[in-house]
């Protein structure tokens, strides 16, 4: 295992307790498919959600946010469509696209944060 493999891990276990604390049923995580891989998938009541994880250790980098650019929010559009393919079609509240960023200080407790409706 490798530092950068843990920090992903532990990021998307707290982004799991994170969705989970807010109400919304976990469905998959790390689900994959030709195209990809979502993060997690999981249940806001009726909307099917699409979660991007992103974790990074403070003062390093750009904030997690900001690496979900363009390219990625396609990505998880088309990991969006397949899961539909596959687990028959959209929920009554349709599909969502979310961001959890993960900041993970040197001292002190890590800063979660989810962003609805991103793409």
């Amino acid at each position: 295992m490798n530092a950068r493999g843990g920090l992903g891990r532990y990021g998307e276990e707290l982004a799991a307790r994170r969705l989970a604390e807010a109400g919304m049923t976990v469905l998959a995580r790390n689900w994959r498919c030709r195209e990809g891989e979502a993060d997690i998938v999981a249940m806001d009541g009726d909307v099917l959600v699409i979660c991007e994880v992103k974790a990074r250790r403070e003062g390093r980098y750009e904030h997690p946010m900001a690496a979900v650019r363009r390219t990625k929010a396609e990505r998880l559009r088309l990991l969006a469509g397949r899961w539909l393919e596959r687990h028959g079609g959209a929920p009554p509240g349709g599909v969502r696209i979310d961001i959890v960023g993960v900041v993970v200080p040197g001292r002190g407790a890590p800063v979660v944060e989810h962003v609805k409706g991103v793409a």
